[in-house]
């Protein structure tokens, strides 16, 4: 792998972003519900933590769940993804609590993750989002992000922006 792993856990003055633990499911599994979808299974959920840690063996980046220090309790997870892009131009990704918004947690969480990645050796992140979702454009504009393309799939249209990393 032409890249270093991106370390299992980052610490920022509010947060920690760590590895997945079998405590982390339920409060998952709430924050997949409430995208609209309704709630998975424990045994599916498991299965998407599963796979989350098995891509991460491959590629060396995670999704990293969010917890805040001061309390422990569980409120998304931020992190890379091959996602829509490639091992080499990550996708940064990070999905919050309705409850965690507004407090600039996705911001201090992503700048973290960015972080990591320019310690990886990447050169380049992209980001997908949805035209409606204005907090995670909000996070993306203040990490340097631009707008790069749109294009659509089964889910409509989707914003596609990018940041070089030193």
């Amino acid at each position: 792998m032409p890249y270093a792993p991106m370390p299992p856990q980052l610490d920022t003055a509010r947060l920690a972003l760590r590895r997945w633990t079998e405590s982390d499911i339920d409060a998952h599994r709430l924050l997949v519900a409430e995208r609209g979808g309704g709630m998975p299974s424990i045994e599916d959920n498991r299965r998407m933590i599963e796979d989350e840690r098995a891509a991460s063996a491959l590629t060396g980046i995670a999704l990293l769940p969010v917890v805040r220090r001061d309390v422990g309790d569980f409120i998304g997870y931020c992190g890379l993804t091959v996602g829509r892009a490639s091992v080499d131009t990550p996708e940064i990704a990070y999905e919050l609590f309705r409850s965690a918004h507004g407090q600039g947690y996705g911001t201090e969480a992503a700048s973290a993750v960015v972080d990591a990645a320019i310690a990886t050796g990447r050169k380049r992140l992209w980001a997908t989002v949805r035209p409606w979702n204005a907090p995670s454009f909000r996070v993306l504009e203040k990490l340097g992000f631009q707008r790069d393309h749109v294009s659509a799939d089964g889910g409509g249209e989707l914003v596609w922006l990018t940041r070089s990393l030193p």
